[in-house]
């Protein structure tokens, strides 16, 4: 069996993203055609909808949500900090119970963004939740546009 890779369900096609969308990235899917491809979205598996209002970090980063010093509030007011919690632990019991120590994740994103996040309304640099767990665990973590 190939080595398992957890990978943004959306960079597969599927239509998990706030919008309804998926966002098919050929040539990461190319690249990885020898490994078995283990296809997550941590907001739809913390509870969330899709589509669903788009949610933005206040105070902090994923590594600060976690931390519990900073939360994750949609466009409609609500606080959905939790279903980020939530839906980053249940894909780092996956990726354990799979033996993945690797993920491809989609840029930008409250769950997966690797290094780029959009902080109090501000594109800046930081982590998602779940990528933010991930690393904690010792995951190798690579974004993808």
């Amino acid at each position: 069996m190939a080595d398992r890779v957890l990978i943004s369900a959306c960079l597969l096609g599927a239509k998990t993203r706030y919008d309804g969308a998926g966002k098919i990235n050929r040539p990461l899917l190319a690249r990885l055609a020898d490994r078995c491809l283990v296809p997550v979205c941590p907001e739809q598996l913390g509870g969330l909808p899709t589509p669903r209002p788009p949610s933005y970090f206040m105070g902090g980063d994923g590594a600060e949500v976690l931390a519990g010093r900073a939360k994750l509030i949609n466009t409609h007011g609500r606080d959905v900090t939790e279903n980020y919690i939530r839906g980053a632990e249940e894909v780092l019991r996956i990726a354990r119970e799979l033996g993945a120590t690797e993920a491809y994740v989609k840029s930008r994103s409250p769950s997966c963004g690797a290094g780029h996040i959009i902080l109090n309304g501000k594109p800046c640099e930081g982590n998602g939740v779940c990528t933010a767990l991930l690393l904690q665990h010792g995951f190798e973590v690579h974004e993808v546009d």
